[in-house]
């Protein structure tokens, strides 16, 4: 029996491996009751459960968007809002302080970061970016093992009646070299609830062992497991529910150490549990998704969906219907939660999903524009109930999906024409130019991801040049690189020589007066205006002019006007692209401008032939340009805002920005206190939330001179000047008695704008720094960045009081104490790296500069009081004599130091050395030599000869030393260090 059992749990290792790709249960009925509920049934049936009869509190779903943990993107799973309390770092006043046991559904997104299911969906019947996790957690013990399996069993097989003969489950089998036993508690309690041995399987740390990351709470995991087969051959298990038990916690060195509390977690996902209530062979076949492929149906006119994948479906319908209604749950999820697409992070992923459903729903089903917005009051209907924030924002995200749809299918049908016209010019075995390709990409141009640009080509039998991408993307980064520290050279440029030939040509100052022609929508969104252009002359990357350039070519570009803004006054140049006048499909990517004598010079990279005289068309990187007017209005508001708070001798002293972040330099005589930056930003805040109209206007320079309190750098400008003015209009301020200027943002500027105030959102300063003497540089980020580091800073404080709180409590538990210094540590160093509020930051550091010390006094006096007990101890065994040499249970290698030098100072002339094994397999040890002993005799040499013979290291002076090692004969060691110190004192 025990040999067919290991046959079996060999091939369902295999088999659980493979399970992620659904098939569907058998055509066996799960029982003769009524039709399956439907999956808002099970939903409320799983909550009720843990209420009702387990006394479980039902918290809502945190929201997708993660709050303050920046290292994931979206929330992925049920424990993320519950991590404070895993980690031991919950503010005690908080109500998440009072939670014992709790049950909810968690709505979680895969895309992106490390759990990134992304480009699988669609492709077969599991995978799905947004899924619904069930989950019940018991914290701080409240239970344990045995009831949580217990509830499990119970609600399974009792309340939705699974057929108990389809359920297996598997436990941590352990882990010798981590020295984990297995967990046998769990597998003993599956038995005495009915599970068969032979469907109790054991399994190792790969599949049975939960960690949150490289460090923190960890434990092992027991999991149910679904039998799509029901005894029609082989058992084809999927995972249905998986119970951890974080009893454990992974120390930075890799070493396990038992939890002061041990917790419950589990999650089992509603659209695998509700296909196998309803019998489906998919959840895409539940009543989760039939009304949204019901509704894409009858709005494309597509063949209706029946569920085919691979070879089989032909004309991938089947995966477009999957594509489309996966994505449009998520996308109206996620802008719910306030994650709206955008150009990084969790924003970008989230656009890159919706234009991959724009495509399948165009290319594919064959769908009507605006189609995608007419399904979000389908998704509203099935999750609202849910998830309210969906129905109060169902107007919002119909809006946003619309507007972003309109706006890529302009982007996706010229991106198809130029991966056809560029097929028609390879050959058989060439490789797609990466150039093109990167072109298209949102790092590019036209918008398309990346990954939809290889899966376009893949569907044509056409492999990318991707180390031509990777090269083209470290220059990408490189170029980013310069735009945050603009001081290095520019690769093109015009020498004296060249402009004197412009000049002596007659050729005129490139007119970029159309880099202002853009407005305001009424929905919020701006429209930019191309500019029509000639080619006035071709340079080759050294400065030579040619008549013209070639296929892959890079080279400068001069116009006689663009709406490019080339670099200055502290904005990032604009980027974009051009096309040649009757060659539409042909799309020159411009990776910048820049001003060379009043000529803007354009840095291109050629795919086709250009030449001097060719009328083209030129279009901006619509939201890299967005970014950049965000970040230069909110600049000028920062600056006024610094003007608010220190005073108006305050002096700017430059400024740089890009669509990511901004920096602005001051004049000043100290720091700013966490006090005036705190204030600074609640400035600006209020400036932003009135929303006020940004106005710009070309007035003479003269006329400037008398308008009191307006701002400008110590520089040249040009006359007219542009005057940029926020909330009043600039001829309102020219009037000779206007104040309007000492109450308001009004500088003399060139660059871009927003219309309106209100689209910066938010502004955070995240860093400060002293340049030189008397020059202070702030770093901000805004919008959705500065939210996000809100958040951080938020959790931050809140992981610091409950720190503070535990401080307070006090210990005299030596163990407990080390943690909560290291956690001290640890706070410390996330605080100084986090992208976080900058006052926060100061304030925070001060307070765990304070905790860190009352947290190291209490270490020191448990170690102490420790290693005075144990030198007693040891001085009762060794009465006599000038040695020591002995082992002793110690904590760490400091309280192994306290012990020799405790035992030293009460026998004086006595030389100590003390071994102490660990948990882990390796051994302290710490020795002192007496004084007067011969020069040879030293604590270095005496600690490297033991230590060598226990293979491991040392160090240490001439009186004191201490090192490490491993094995297994102590006695071997002790022999070795006896020997050696009398050899020395004899």
């Amino acid at each position: 029996m025990a040999a067919s059992v290991a046959a079996v749990a060999g091939r369902l290792r295999r088999a659980i491996r493979r399970s992620s790709s659904w098939q569907g249960p058998s055509p066996r009925p799960l029982s003769a009751e009524p039709p399956p509920a439907q999956g808002s049934a099970v939903r409320d049936t799983f909550l009720s459960f843990f209420r009702d009869r387990h006394g479980h509190r039902l918290v809502p779903s945190a929201s997708v968007r993660p709050r303050g943990d920046p290292s994931l993107l979206f929330v992925n799973a049920g424990m993320n809002q519950f991590k404070p309390i895993f980690l031991g770092t919950v503010d005690p006043r908080s109500e998440m302080a009072g939670f014992r046991r709790v049950a909810n559904s968690q709505k979680c997104v895969r895309a992106g970061g490390r759990h990134n299911d992304l480009e699988d969906v669609g492709r077969d019947l599991s995978h799905h970016t947004f899924f619904e996790m069930l989950g019940n957690w018991a914290f701080r013990g409240e239970y344990f093992k045995e009831e949580a399996c217990s509830m499990a069993w119970e609600l399974l097989t009792e309340v939705y009646g699974i057929p108990k003969d389809r359920l297996w489950v598997s436990y941590f089998g352990g882990d010798p070299k981590a020295g984990l036993d297995p967990d046998l508690e769990s597998r003993d309690i599956w038995l005495s609830l009915g599970v068969p041995t032979s469907r109790v399987l054991s399994f190792g740390p790969q599949e049975n062992f939960w960690e949150m990351g490289d460090t923190g709470p960890c434990g092992p995991c027991t999991e149910i497991h679904y039998d799509l087969a029901g005894g029609d051959g082989a058992p084809q298990l999927v995972e249905l529910w998986n119970l951890v038990f974080m009893q454990h916690n992974r120390e930075a060195d890799g070493s396990l150490q038992p939890l002061p509390h041990r917790h419950v977690d589990t999650g089992m996902g509603l659209e695998r549990l509700v296909a196998v209530l309803q019998g489906k062979r998919s959840t895409y076949d539940t009543d989760l998704f039939s009304p949204l492929l019901s509704a894409i149906h009858q709005g494309c006119g597509a063949p209706p969906y029946s569920g085919r994948v691979g070879e089989a479906d032909e004309g991938r319908i089947d995966t477009a219907y999957r594509v489309v209604a996966d994505h449009m749950r998520t996308i109206s999820v996620c802008i719910a939660d306030g994650v709206s697409p955008g150009m990084s992070g969790a924003p970008l992923v989230l656009r890159r999903i919706l234009r991959r459903a724009v495509r399948f729903s165009t290319e594919v089903l064959r769908a009507p524009p605006g189609f995608l917005g007419s399904l979000v009051p389908v998704v509203v209907e099935t999750l609202g109930a849910a998830y309210p924030e969906l129905q109060e924002n169902s107007a919002q995200i119909a809006s946003l999906v619309s507007e972003d749809e309109a706006a890529f299918l302009a982007s996706l049908q010229r991106g198809r024409r130029i991966i056809d016209r560029t097929l028609k010019h390879l050959g058989p075995l060439d490789l797609f130019p990466a150039e093109v390709a990167w072109s298209l990409s949102l790092s590019g141009n036209l918008g398309l991801p990346l990954d939809l640009v290889e899966l376009m080509l893949e569907e044509k039998g056409v492999q990318l040049d991707s180390a031509g991408l990777e090269r083209l993307a470290q220059e990408e980064a490189q170029h980013r690189a310069q735009q945050a520290e603009p001081a290095q050279e520019q690769r093109l440029h015009l020498d004296v020589h060249a402009l004197g030939e412009l000049q002596r040509q007659g050729v005129p100052p490139t007119d970029d007066s159309p880099k202002y022609r853009y407005t305001l929508q009424p929905g919020g969104g701006y429209e930019f205006d191309p500019c029509e252009a000639q080619v006035l002359q071709l340079y080759t990357e050294n400065g030579t002019a040619v008549a013209s350039v070639g296929a892959g070519q890079r080279c400068g570009l001069l116009l006689d006007r663009t709406n490019f803004y080339a670099e200055q006054g502290g904005q990032a140049s604009d980027r974009g692209y051009l096309v040649p006048a009757g060659q539409p499909d042909v799309l020159f990517p411009v990776s910048r401008a820049h001003i060379c004598g009043g000529f803007i010079l354009h840095e291109v990279v050629a795919p086709a032939c250009l030449q001097v005289g060719d009328q083209v068309q030129l279009h901006v990187d619509e939201a890299w340009r967005l970014g950049c007017m965000e970040k230069h209005t909110a600049t000028h508001l920062l600056n006024w805002a610094l003007r608010q708070t220190l005073g108006p001798g305050t002096e700017p002293r430059g400024s740089h920005l890009n669509p990511e972040r901004l920096r602005f330099d001051l004049a000043t005589q100290t720091a700013l206190t966490p006090e005036q930056l705190w204030k600074v930003e609640g400035a600006v805040q209020e400036a932003v939330g009135r929303d006020e109209a940004v106005y710009m206007e070309e007035v003479p320079l003269a006329l400037t001179a008398h308008i009191p309190g307006l701002r400008s750098l110590d520089e040249a400008y040009p006359d007219p000047v542009r005057v940029v003015s926020v909330g009043v209009p600039v001829a309102q301020a020219l009037e000779p008695a206007s104040q309007a200027a000492l109450h308001t943002s009004m500088e003399l500027c060139c660059g871009t704008h927003l219309l309106r105030t209100g689209a910066v959102r938010d502004l955070v300063i995240i860093g400060e720094r002293q340049l030189a003497k008397g020059t202070t540089r702030l770093l901000a980020v805004t919008g959705e960045q500065a939210q996000q580091a809100r958040d951080v800073g938020q959790a931050l404080a809140h992981e610091v009081e409950a720190a503070s709180e535990r401080l307070s409590r006090g210990t005299r538990d030596l163990t407990e104490a080390q943690r909560l210094s290291k956690d001290m540590g640890r706070l410390t160093e996330a605080v100084d790296t986090a992208v976080m509020p900058q006052w926060q930051r100061r304030e925070l550091q001060a307070t765990l500069k304070a905790l860190q010390r009352r947290a190291n006094t209490a270490v020191r006096k448990l170690e102490m009081g420790q290693a005075a007990e144990k030198s007693q101890e040891l001085l009762k065994r060794h009465t006599k004599g000038r040695l020591i040499v002995d082992t002793v249970s110690a904590e760490s290698l400091s309280v192994l130091v306290k012990v020799v030098r405790q035992l030293c100072a009460q026998a004086p002339g006595t030389s100590v050395l003390l071994l102490s094994p660990q948990g882990s397999g390796s051994v302290l040890c710490a020795c002192q030599v007496a004084q007067g002993t011969t020069p040879a005799f030293t604590a270095a040499a005496w600690a490297l000869a033991v230590c060598n013979h226990m293979g491991g290291k040392s160090w240490g002076s001439r009186l004191v030393a201490q090192g490490t090692g491993s094995t297994a004969d102590l006695e071997a060691a002790l022999s070795t260090a006896r020997a050696y110190a009398l050899n020395q004192i004899h």
